[in-house]
């Protein structure tokens, strides 16, 4: 019989703060927001850990409630009537590691402008590099409407990149 794996809480936080930070970020688009999702997301594995079955379950579950309370997070400021998609300042008070170039920035503000189960999916499918398959597992959606909510967020964002980012389109 297997050996039951013991999740060590400290060590969890330190392999996976960034990723997590990072997808409520790009979910997000507001770094403050991003950073209280990411302790919000720790204070609940915290909780969770005698659930947690092994390294893979922690990743998983992990993407899961950092996409998930991202969600809750941006549907409690558009109920507070608050806009969260202003223009995103260009380094928006990032580290220079993470600062990124003006195109980076209006991407990722167009990313921001995204309904929230496309965003998701992108985010997970092109930053995290999950399947489908996962991303449904991920975001409890089957996997047709995922592969719909990536096709359409592609196009949307393709479409809207046109329209507002033509200084950066030969041709246009």
């Amino acid at each position: 019989m297997a050996e039951k794996w013991h999740p060590d809480f400290e060590r969890l936080v330190d392999e996976h703060q960034s990723m997590v930070f990072s997808l409520a970020w790009r979910m997000t688009g507001d770094r403050g927001l991003a950073e209280e999702v990411a302790q919000d997301v720790f204070i609940e594995l915290d909780r969770y850990m005698d659930r947690i079955e092994s390294p893979e379950h922690a990743m998983f579950w992990l993407r899961r409630v950092a996409v998930n309370r991202s969600a809750d997070a941006l549907r409690r400021r558009k109920v507070r009537g608050v806009d969260l998609w202003v223009e995103i300042e260009e380094n928006h008070g990032a580290p220079a590691e993470e600062r990124s170039s003006p195109l980076s920035a209006r991407l990722e503000h167009l990313l921001g402008t995204l309904p929230e189960a496309q965003r998701a999916a992108l985010v997970l499918r092109y930053q995290e590099d999950l399947t489908p398959e996962e991303i449904a597992a991920t975001v409890d959606a089957p996997v047709a409407t995922v592969k719909s909510n990536l096709q359409r967020g592609l196009k949307l964002l393709r479409a809207k990149a046109t329209t507002h980012l033509k200084e950066y389109i030969r041709g246009l």
